[in-house]
């Protein structure tokens, strides 16, 4: 099964939007008016989050418990994070994600459920017959995806720790939490959708990768 190029026309749409708009986005930050691309970074978010429940296999209740629950998940810990410190560290929300509650973005509880199903329906893809291998390869690959991430942050205006650089309590706390959010993907999304999601996950690992290469 190839995973890579859509088969039919909504996933061909939506794959050719997300990679305009990542393509575009990256040479307007590093080649063009670096601030206003950026503030754009919620809007993307948001239409790549439409898009991706867009192209689900299937969209019941119990799936849209499934998001709700990783969004919850995720905003906890990032609420716990930021106003006292533990799970991931000293660290701050800036100004580029939009609209804060508690001092976290809205838009990044968004973020884990984005990170959540394109990391787990790739690692399903592979271990479609071993939940704990998917469960914890995807996990894996969430933290792969912070630690590029992270070093573009407060340039990006997206946050900032208290000693300017991630801890390694930090990866340490995206793979706590990102245990229980893919263990609710993987057994709360019982058909996973493959193709949009793995061009989302390919997407975002060039995208901050070329951004850590230009910032050298």
């Amino acid at each position: 099964m190839n995973i890579l190029f859509p088969k039919n026309s909504t996933e061909r749409i939506s794959i050719f939007i997300i990679w305009l708009f990542h393509f575009c986005g990256l040479l307007g930050i590093a080649y063009g008016n670096k601030d206003w691309f950026v503030s754009f970074t919620p809007v993307n978010l948001f239409i790549s989050f439409v898009l991706l429940f867009v192209n689900q296999r299937e969209l019941e209740f119990k799936n849209i418990i499934a998001g709700l629950s990783i969004f919850f998940i995720g905003m906890l810990a990032e609420i716990l994070g930021v106003n006292y410190g533990i799970i991931f560290g000293e660290y701050v929300y800036l100004d580029n994600l939009g609209y804060k509650f508690l001092g976290v973005p809205f838009i990044i509880g968004i973020q884990w459920i984005l990170l959540t199903f394109i990391t787990g329906s790739f690692s399903s893809y592979f271990f479609s017959n071993n939940k704990f291998k998917a469960i914890l390869f995807g996990t894996v690959l969430m933290v792969l995806l912070d630690v590029l991430i992270e070093p573009v942050a407060p340039e990006m205006g997206f946050w900032i720790f208290e000693n300017l650089t991630a801890p390694l309590k930090n990866y340490f706390g995206w793979f706590l939490i990102g245990l229980p959010v893919q263990f609710v993907f993987h057994y709360g999304i019982d058909k996973k959708e493959l193709t949009f999601s793995f061009n989302l996950l390919l997407i975002q690992f060039l995208f901050f990768g070329l951004m850590n290469i230009l910032a050298l």
